[in-house]
C-alpha cells in the first residue's frame, strides 16, 4: 500500500517548473509577482513563458541576492544535492542530524525558495532552478560558496581509463571494465562512510593534516612536480584528484565525509538579535536630534548661499573638482567628506544645481528661496525626506568607477539604487527598539548582512547602512544613536514637523554687539535680521550662540550690496540690545568716506577717481602692475584685466572701489544676484522595477491564466482523410489560409462553438487567444473571447489561422 502511494505521489509530482507555477492558485501566483516584479516586465503571456523568463540569470541573480543566510545556504545545499533531492538529505546536509534549530528553520527557507520559484518538486523530489543550480553548484573550475568542489564523475573527466584503473586498483576495489563503472565504484566507496573510514585509517598523520587544510574549502591546492609522500598518498587512490597541471582537488564525496555530511561549516537559521546597547531617555533623545536638526539647516543654508555669487563650475564630465570641494570644506569649517554629504543632500532636495549656461557653474535654485522662506521644521521634513529617498551615495566620492576615474561630488556616477533601502531597513531595526534606545553598532550591521548576505566581492550594503548610521546622526534623525520621535514619523510617511517644532529654540530679533567688532546672536536669528547681518560680518564661530566679526571687507561688501553707512548705523541700533560700540560706529564710517571714491567701470575697464594724486599713487604702486594700468586723463586709468579682476585687485591693494554701469550709476551687488532656471530635484535611480500594487497584480494574473487557457486548450483531432499538420504543434500559432479562416469563424458563429485562433495585434505581437465567433462582417469577427473574459472584435487579415477546438474544451 505505501509503494502505491509513492507511485501516485509520483506520478502526480509536477515534471517541470511551468507545471509548478500552473498548479498554483492565483493568490500565491500574485505573490511571486509581488516578490519578483521583474517578471511582470512585460506581463508574461503564459504561464510557460513565465516559468521561463523565472528561469533566466538576471531574474535568478536578483532573486538570489533578496534572500537571507539561511535560505541561501539552504539553496546552496540544493545545489551541491543529487538531483532530485529528497527532504531528508537536504535536511541532513544542514544540519548533521543535530542541529535543531537548523531542523526548525529548515520549512521556512524552503518555504521562501518555493515562493521566488527557485524550488519545485515535492519533498520527495526538490528541484533547484537550473540557473540557480549552475550559479551556486561548484565545477571543475570553481568551488561553490559552500566550500566543496566537483563530484569524482566531475573531477575525472576527460582523465584517461588506464589513470582511472590504477586509482580504483590503488584504492583497493577490483578492476571493471570500463571507466564509467570505475568512477562509479570509487564514487560507492567514497559514500559509503564504513568503508570510507577504513581507507581513511591507513592514511599517514601528514595526510590528514593535509585534508584538513582542503576539507571547508576552499578544496583545490597546488602541488609540485614531484609531491611529498602524504599527498601521492592521497592522489592515488583519488582522494585528491588532478585539477590542472599543477593543482589538485578534494571531491565533494570526500569532503561531505569528513565534515560529517554538512554542506556548511556554520548555519545561521535565526536572524541575529539587535538588542538595546544603551538606553537615554527619549526626552535627551529628541533634544540631542533637534540640535543636530538646527545644525544641519544653517550648515546647509550656509552651504548654498556661498554660491550665490559665483558658485564652482561643473567639470566637463559633471560634478564638482576635487580644488571646488576643499574650497567648500573650508566655508563650512568640515571635512571633505562631511561637505561632500551636505552638498549631496542640498543638490537631492533641489536648492542648488547647475545654470545650463555655457560657462556652467552650480547655484542656488528658485527652490531655495522658497525653502528658506518656511518654517525651520518644515525646512528639516524637506530635507529628510529627500535623504531618506535619494539613491545618490556621498560616501562614493574620491573612489574609482570600474574605468579606474575618480568618482566626484554631484558626479554622474554616484546613484546606487540599494540606498533608499538600506536606510528605510536600518532606520526600521532602530525603531523596533524601545524608545530612547540606541543599538550595537556591530550587531546592526551583522542583522542586516543576515538579512541579505554578501554575495562575491560586493559589501556596498555594510558600507551603506554604515553611512547610513552616520548621516542620521549629524542630520538629526537620531540622537546618540537611538531613532528621535521626528525619525520615527519620518519613517511611517508622517509629517515630523509638528513633533520636531516644540524642540527647536525660537528665532531671535535681536543681537549683542561688543566692543572688540564682533556681534553676538544668541540664537537663531530671523530671516531679514540674518540676511542683513551675513553681509554686513563674517561668521567667527558657530554653536548656540553664533559670532559674527565686523571688518573693512564685510563693511565695504555692505555697501557693495547698496546699503549706506546711515542704513548700517540705523540697523545696528534697532538690532542691539547693547549700545553699538565706538570702534564700530569709526569702522562704518571710515569705510563708507573711502567707499566708491574709486570707479571701475568697462573699458576694457577703467578707473575713474576725482582725485589725480590718488591714481597717480596707484600707478606708482608695484602690486598694480598686473593690472596694466595707464593714464588716460587726469582722473581716469584704463587697464587690461576685466573689471571683476580690477576690482579685486584694487580692494587687495587696500582701496575701496565701487563698480559703475555704463551710465555711471553705482552697480549694487544683491546676495539673491544668480539663480538657476527652474530645476526639479534628481529622481532617484529604482532597485529594478517598482512594486506591483494590487491592481496591477490582478490584472497580470487573469492575463497569465487567459493566456494559458489558450495555449493549453486541447484542438480537435484532424480527421483520418484531412491534413495532419493543420494541428499546430503545442507553443505553435495555428496557420490557415484566409479562406480557411472565414470559413471556420462563420461555422463557429452559425453553430455558436469556440475556436482557438493565433493573433498579431498593429504592434506585432503575437498571441493566442480562444473566442466564439458571434458576428463576422466587414473583415472582421466579433465574439467573446474566453481568455479575456469579454467580448472583443477582431481584423480577420491580423488572424494566422484558426483551429476547431475538442469537444469537451470551453
Amino acid at each position: 500500500m505505501p509503494e502505491a502511494s509513492t507511485g501516485t505521489a509520483a506520478a502526480n509530482a509536477p515534471r517541470s517548473l511551468a507545471e509548478a507555477l500552473r498548479a498554483r492558485d492565483d493568490v500565491a501566483l500574485a505573490a511571486l509577482l509581488h516578490a519578483r516584479p521583474d517578471l511582470l516586465n512585460p506581463v508574461p503571456g503564459d504561464v510557460t513563458q513565465l516559468a521561463t523568463r523565472a528561469g533566466t540569470r538576471a531574474s535568478v541573480v536578483r532573486a538570489l541576492d533578496r534572500l537571507d543566510r539561511f535560505a541561501l545556504q539552504t539553496a546552496e545545499a540544493l545545489a551541491v544535492a543529487p538531483e532530485p533531492c529528497p527532504y531528508r538529505v537536504l535536511e541532513s546536509l544542514l544540519t548533521g542530524g543535530e542541529d535543531e534549530a537548523a531542523r526548525d528553520a529548515l520549512p521556512r527557507a524552503l518555504g521562501t525558495l518555493r515562493d521566488q520559484a527557485l524550488v519545485w518538486g515535492d519533498e520527495e523530489r526538490l528541484r533547484l532552478v537550473r540557473t540557480a543550480r549552475e550559479l551556486l553548484a561548484p565545477s571543475a573550475q570553481r568551488a561553490s560558496p559552500t566550500g566543496l568542489g566537483p563530484t569524482v564523475a566531475e573531477a575525472t573527466a576527460g582523465m584517461s581509463p588506464t589513470r582511472i584503473q590504477e586509482i580504483v586498483a590503488a584504492a583497493g576495489l577490483p578492476a571493471t571494465h570500463d571507466p564509467v563503472s570505475a568512477v562509479t565504484a570509487l564514487t560507492g566507496l567514497f559514500t559509503d562512510p564504513e568503508r570510507m573510514s577504513a581507507l581513511l585509517d591507513e592514511a599517514p598523520a601528514e595526510a590528514h593534516q593535509v585534508l584538513g587544510r582542503l576539507v571547508w574549502g576552499p578544496p583545490y591546492g597546488e602541488v609540485t612536480p614531484n609531491p611529498t609522500p602524504p599527498v601521492r598518498w592521497l592522489r592515488d587512490r583519488g582522494l585528491l584528484l588532478p585539477a590542472t597541471a599543477r593543482t589538485v582537488v578534494l571531491p565533494r564525496e570526500v569532503a561531505l565525509h569528513l565534515r560529517g555530511g554538512l554542506a556548511h561549516r556554520r548555519t545561521a537559521p535565526l536572524a541575529p538579535e539587535v538588542g538595546a546597547h544603551r538606553e537615554h531617555r527619549p526626552q535627551l533623545v529628541d533634544a540631542n536630534a533637534a540640535g543636530q536638526a538646527l545644525a544641519a539647516l544653517g550648515t546647509v543654508e550656509e552651504l548654498v548661499k556661498s554660491w550665490e555669487h559665483t558658485g564652482p563650475a561643473v567639470l566637463r564630465a559633471g560634478g564638482l573638482s576635487v580644488r571646488d570641494l576643499k574650497r567648500a570644506a573650508s566655508t563650512l569649517d568640515a571635512t571633505e567628506a562631511a561637505t561632500a554629504f551636505w552638498v549631496e543632500l542640498a543638490y537631492a532636495a533641489g536648492l542648488l544645481a547647475s545654470d545650463g549656461e555655457a560657462d556652467e557653474r552650480y547655484a542656488p535654485t528658485p527652490a531655495f528661496d522658497d525653502w528658506c522662506e518656511r518654517a525651520p521644521a518644515e525646512r528639516w521634513s524637506a530635507l529628510a525626506a529627500a535623504w531618506l529617498a535619494a539613491t545618490r551615495t556621498s560616501g562614493l566620492v574620491g573612489e574609482q568607477d570600474a574605468k579606474g576615474r575618480t568618482l566626484s561630488t554631484l558626479g554622474p556616477d554616484l546613484d546606487r539604487s540599494a540606498a533608499p533601502e538600506v536606510r528605510r531597513r536600518v532606520l526600521t531595526l532602530l525603531a523596533d527598539l524601545p524608545e530612547g534606545a540606541s543599538p550595537d553598532p556591530d550587531a546592526l550591521l551583522d542583522r542586516l548582512a543576515w538579512e541579505r548576505p554578501v554575495r562575491g566581492t560586493s559589501d556596498l550594503r555594510a558600507r551603506l547602512a554604515h553611512w547610513t548610521l552616520n548621516e542620521a546622526e549629524v542630520l538629526g534623525v537620531t540622537g546618540r544613536g537611538a531613532l528621535s520621535a521626528f525619525g520615527r514619523a519620518l519613517l511611517t510617511g508622517a509629517d515630523p514637523a509638528p513633533l520636531l517644532e516644540p524642540l527647536l529654540p525660537e528665532p531671535v530679533d535681536h543681537v549683542l554687539l561688543q566692543a572688540d567688532l564682533t556681534a553676538v546672536a544668541p540664537g537663531p536669528l530671523r530671516r531679514p535680521l540674518g540676511d542683513t547681518l551675513a553681509v554686513l560680518a563674517d561668521v567667527e564661530s558657530k554653536g548656540g550662540a553664533t559670532v559674527y566679526r565686523f571688518t573693512p571687507g564685510s563693511v565695504r561688501r555692505a555697501l557693495d550690496s547698496g546699503h549706506t553707512a546711515s542704513d548700517l548705523h540705523a540697523f545696528l541700533v534697532e538690532h542691539s540690545r547693547t549700545p553699538v560700540p565706538q570702534p564700530l560706529a569709526y569702522l562704518i564710517d571710515d569705510v563708507a568716506r573711502r567707499h566708491g571714491h574709486l570707479r571701475v567701470g568697462a573699458a576694457s575697464s577703467y578707473v575713474r577717481c576725482d582725485d589725480d594724486a590718488m591714481l597717480g599713487e596707484i600707478l606708482a604702486d608695484k602690486r598694480s602692475a598686473g593690472l596694466g594700468l595707464r593714464r588716460l586723463a587726469p582722473t581716469v586709468l584704463a587697464a587690461q584685466a576685466e573689471p571683476g579682476a580690477l576690482l579685486e585687485g584694487l580692494r587687495a591693494m587696500g582701496y575701496a572701489p565701487a563698480a559703475e554701469s555704463r551710465s555711471g550709476d553705482v552697480l549694487v551687488a544683491r546676495a539673491d544676484a544668480h539663480r538657476t532656471p527652474a530645476r526639479s530635484a534628481p529622481v532617484p535611480v529604482p532597485d529594478g522595477p517598482p512594486a506591483p500594487d494590487a491592481t496591477l497584480l490582478g490584472a497580470a494574473v487573469r492575463a497569465i491564466r487567459a493566456g494559458d487557457l489558450a495555449a493549453t486548450a486541447v484542438r480537435k483531432e484532424p480527421s483520418p482523410d484531412g491534413d495532419p499538420g493543420a494541428v499546430p504543434a503545442p507553443g505553435e500559432l495555428p496557420r490557415t489560409s484566409a479562406a480557411e479562416t472565414l470559413a471556420t469563424v462563420q461555422a463557429a458563429a452559425l453553430t455558436g462553438s469556440a475556436v482557438w485562433i493565433g493573433y498579431v495585434n498593429a504592434d506585432g505581437a503575437a498571441s493566442q487567444r480562444v473566442i466564439a465567433p458571434v458576428r463576422v462582417e466587414g473583415g472582421f469577427v466579433t465574439g467573446y473571447d474566453h481568455t479575456a473574459d469579454e467580448v472583443r472584435t477582431y481584423a480577420l487579415h491580423r488572424i494566422t489561422g484558426v483551429a476547431e477546438l475538442a469537444e469537451d474544451q470551453v
